[in-house]
């Protein structure tokens, strides 16, 4: 995925989170909901006195509006995932283990 579709993912999952609709943030930013809509869809990148509206409106930092660590695919993030466990002491293992067999 390009940058410009991860942005606009990330954008709308804070705005969902943040319990606003495309509509409600555009007015708080000053921007049309189809700009907003083109953002989110990953057509447009936003300025970046818009990226600093939106953080603030959203109230995150703006480097969270690039967090895009949790849109990984799935392998990759299982791939880390084990990749990591071999780095741990036998303590971080076992909680680990414990958090995991919580999830069945």
């Amino acid at each position: 995925m390009d940058n410009k579709k991860l942005l606009g993912k990330r954008i709308k999952e804070l705005r969902k989170a943040a319990g606003l609709t495309q509509e409600k943030l555009a007015e708080l930013i000053d921007i049309e909901t189809t700009s907003l809509s083109g953002i989110e869809s990953g057509r447009h990148f936003p300025s970046l006195p818009t990226v600093e509206k939106i953080s603030d409106k959203l109230n995150v930092e703006i480097k969270a509006l690039f967090d895009f660590s949790h849109l990984q695919p799935i392998e990759k993030m299982k791939a880390d995932i084990i990749k990591n466990l071999d780095k741990l002491d036998e303590s971080k293992i076992s909680f680990i283990h414990k958090f995991f067999d919580g999830l069945k």
